[in-house]
């Protein structure tokens, strides 16, 4: 088939084999030559096909010489039907990585489970003894509780309501204002038990129980803090409280692993499926993508997770919360003055010399394999043949 980019609102319902594979290989491609001597060398990342986890995925495996196991929750290619973005770009790390000699397991399904859990528990056991590093990337918006069997759906709320909230219309280029009403308790509730700390900690213990926890061992769970821009939908909303959890959590976890053993890792915004759904960041990214474009230092997935493994102390290089923080740059004064002059005077006609729309876009599609430069999107491609890897050779 001839596979398009089909958009509805911020998902795009298509994915192409070959760019996908493409910009995977380009990742490590940018890798050559370098090498973490110090890297973890057993790595499991917990939501891995995209994002900060499948940068994770490349820059241990391929910098850092690490074997590693990945999960997440993908959609496999049907004869007339695209698998998603993540079934490719897994298939082509797994390619990569076997052909530079590095082990890659990866296990696709619900992340939540017990039944997840003890799969991949089984695979530690059996092809690595143990691991040294647990990253956990997983952005969902629901989650079956694994104990009671309730289904908790994250939302988007603020903790007041507001009427005239600026935002993106990614689909048509707008700028808008929309209404969002205040979060509930239940709210609050179901979105700290999907983006909370609970499953993270689940993890641990399962694998931890199994003596699968090297001496050695840390973890990793990444985060987004915001700045005041997004700080009443993101920061202080259902989003905050459940991120707060999180490193309540993370402290549980040193309480028994060890000080500094379990991390919150704070990265800058970048373009992804989850935070395309959440009002406020597509503008604000639009806006930080022209700032940062225009003032040097734009660094990409890749390029945050190779300074965390590569300059960063996790015993000694943290905030006063126990925090590594990568997103010092998108956070500068400078930066934060800049976005905050341009906020008032976005607007859909302006948003062309105030915003870089058009990057942010191309990231948006990038996500889907589309818009990579030298991939002819006219040719046929079968969405369920592994000769995708070769055409993106």
């Amino acid at each position: 088939m001839i596979i398009k980019p089909r958009i509805r609102e911020f998902i795009c319902t298509t994915a192409h084999p070959v760019g996908c594979a493409e910009l995977v290989r380009d990742r490590v491609e940018r890798l050559r030559g370098v090498r973490l001597d110090d890297a973890p060398k057993r790595v499991l990342v917990i939501g891995c096909s995209g994002g900060y986890g499948l940068a994770t995925r490349i820059v241990c495996s391929f910098a850092g010489g690490a074997d590693t196991v990945g999960v997440s929750m993908e959609r496999a290619p049907e004869p007339d039907r695209t698998g998603s973005a993540g079934w490719y770009s897994n298939r082509a790390f797994e390619k990569l990585a076997a052909d530079a000699g590095r082990r890659a397991f990866t296990h696709e399904g619900d992340a939540f489970s017990d039944e997840m859990k003890n799969r991949v528990a089984d695979t530690i056991a059996e092809q690595f003894g143990q691991i040294d590093l647990l990253v956990y990337s997983l952005a969902a918006p629901a989650r079956r509780h694994p104990r009671t069997g309730e289904v908790h759906r994250a939302v988007v709320k603020p903790m007041t309501p507001f009427s005239q909230l600026k935002t993106l219309d990614t689909d048509h280029g707008r700028v808008i204002e929309v209404s969002l009403g205040a979060a509930t308790g239940s709210d609050l509730d179901d979105t700290v038990a999907v983006m909370g700390g609970e499953d993270w900690a689940m993890w641990i213990d399962a694998l931890a129980h199994r003596g699968l926890l090297s001496p050695a061992f840390r973890t990793y769970n990444y985060t987004y803090i915001g700045a005041d821009a997004t700080r009443p939908i993101y920061g202080d909303g259902t989003i905050g409280r459940a991120k707060a959890h999180v490193e309540e959590t993370a402290r549980e976890i040193a309480g028994r692993l060890g000080a500094g053993r379990a991390r919150v890792v704070a990265l800058k915004a970048i373009v992804t499926q989850a935070s395309s759904a959440i009002p406020i960041l597509p503008l604000y990214a639009s806006l930080l993508r022209a700032v940062m474009n225009e003032r040097g230092g734009q660094e990409d997935a890749v390029d945050q997770i190779l300074r965390l493994f590569r300059d960063v102390d996790p015993d000694r290089d943290v905030d006063e919360e126990g925090r590594i923080r990568l997103d010092q740059a998108e956070l500068a004064a400078s930066v934060q003055d800049e976005i905050r002059a341009r906020w008032p005077h976005v607007t859909t006609e302006t948003l062309a010399t105030l915003a870089d729309f058009p990057g942010y876009r191309a990231e948006q599609l990038g996500l889907f394999g589309f818009g990579v430069p030298g991939i002819d999107y006219s040719l046929d491609v079968d969405p369920m043949e592994a000769a995708f890897m070769e055409r993106a050779a």
